[in-house]
């Protein structure tokens, strides 16, 4: 079953490759959605794909790559819309 989750990632995660590191380890898990910058200095990410996959995916989040500093990862589950791949916006 497709679960959907919408993060908001707060702290040092812009200028450190969070999007593109999450745009990896998303592949990898087969999970789709996108990840973007905003404009208050967090990334908001959404990502559709197994419940294991999506949760996999938020324990990284709240790690975030070398050189982020992650403060706090508010999530929402939300319903499917059935997105493919995944893009760093």
């Amino acid at each position: 079953m497709t679960r959907r989750r919408r993060l908001i990632v707060h702290g040092r995660v812009q200028g450190v490759g969070f999007r593109y590191s999450l745009a990896r380890a998303a592949g990898s898990r087969g999970v789709a959605g996108w990840a973007a910058n905003r404009d208050d200095g967090t990334v908001e990410a959404v990502l559709e794909g197994d419940a294991e996959a999506i949760e996999s995916l938020t324990a990284f989040c709240r790690r975030g790559p070398r050189g982020a500093k992650v403060e706090r990862v508010e999530t929402v589950d939300e319903q499917p819309e059935g997105l493919r791949g995944f893009s760093a916006r």
